[in-house]
């Protein structure tokens, strides 16, 4: 199912453990995986299982424990929300509310167009520079008040 060069990443990521530790690469290969689909159905987990040598349940386990993994499709942005604790006394639950009214979606939905998926997510590790937001798991923006938010809706339109 996954492509051979996504197979040649995650290959590199192999090579990085023991070779007797190579399920020790599943978070990196999902990751691929999902890079490659943009999203991860059961077959590309199951695919990712098979190809380090471990129980399909058990890099289900790992995907669908932390925030980065979608198990359903998004848009073509994922703009993921911190409502943890200290994200959430410094506005990130202001920032989130913020979003759902401007995108006209709740949390774990996407825009009609296709365009954004919301989603509310757990600590991203800069509470000092709450509310934060990330974008597909990569671009980390702080300080989101509703001005940045407007920035940052437009030019992802």
């Amino acid at each position: 199912m996954l492509t051979s060069e996504s197979l040649k990443r995650i290959d590199r990521e192999i090579a990085k453990y023991p070779a007797d530790q190579k399920q020790s690469a599943v978070m990196a290969a999902l990751a691929i995986a999902q890079e490659e689909q943009g999203w991860l159905p059961s077959e590309a987990i199951e695919s990712v299982a098979n190809y380090l040598g471990m129980a399909p349940i058990a890099a289900y386990e790992v995907a669908s424990f932390y925030n980065m993994y979608d198990l359903r499709p998004v848009g073509k942005y994922k703009v993921s929300v911190c409502t943890n604790l200290p994200c959430m006394l410094s506005g990130g639950v202001d920032a989130g509310e913020y979003l759902k009214q401007k995108l006209g979606i709740g949390y774990n939905e996407t825009t009609p167009d296709g365009l954004i998926t919301l989603k509310e997510s757990e600590c991203m590790g800069a509470c000092g520079d709450a509310p934060v937001v990330i974008i597909n798991n990569r671009r980390m923006c702080s300080w989101m008040q509703p001005e940045q938010i407007d920035k940052l809706l437009a030019e992802l339109k």
